[in-house]
């Protein structure tokens, strides 16, 4: 099976919150600042809406392998905002380019684990500094949009 989209994933801004765990739809609109309606703090106040860090992915692969370790982690919980099927996560690196409905990325790079994760139900301060080292590396992956257009559950998720 090709790969494809098994979840779509956005938080709106929230006072008081961070921006996970994110929440399932079903279509979204993507730009050159990510995903419309889905709010990244770090992106926006920190980073000045870096384009590089505008969609973050991660693959089912992952999430299962983090579910065996005792994690139970959801798709949108680590604050991806695509969950792709059927994808080694292990073969996504940076400089890569996909189609994905209309949409056109390149991987930039990893994101690395923060304490914002201490805010998930199953992770706490007691188990945050583990649950990080845990998902170093696999975290997921940031990437910049090189065409806008709209992704839907069910796109593939193709290799250019």
């Amino acid at each position: 099976m090709n790969p494809s989209i098994f979840q779509i994933s956005v938080k709106p801004e929230t006072h008081g919150e961070v921006g996970l765990p994110k929440r399932p739809v079903t279509q979204v609109q993507i730009d050159t600042l990510g995903l419309v309606g889905d709010y990244n703090r770090y992106r926006q106040k920190k980073k000045n809406n870096a384009p590089e860090m505008a969609v973050l992915i991660i693959s089912t692969d992952v999430l299962g392998e983090l579910n065996k370790e005792g994690w139970p982690v959801n798709p949108g919980d680590l604050g991806e905002n695509l969950t792709v099927n059927n994808i080694d996560y292990s073969t996504i690196c940076p400089g890569q380019k996909y189609s994905i409905g209309e949409v056109k990325i390149e991987i930039s790079f990893i994101c690395d684990p923060c304490t914002n994760l201490y805010a998930l139900s199953y992770v706490g301060e007691k188990r945050g500094p583990k649950f990080i080292e845990t998902t170093n590396n696999r975290r997921g992956w940031y990437a910049r949009v090189l065409k806008e257009g709209s992704v839907s559950v069910g796109d593939s998720f193709l290799l250019i």
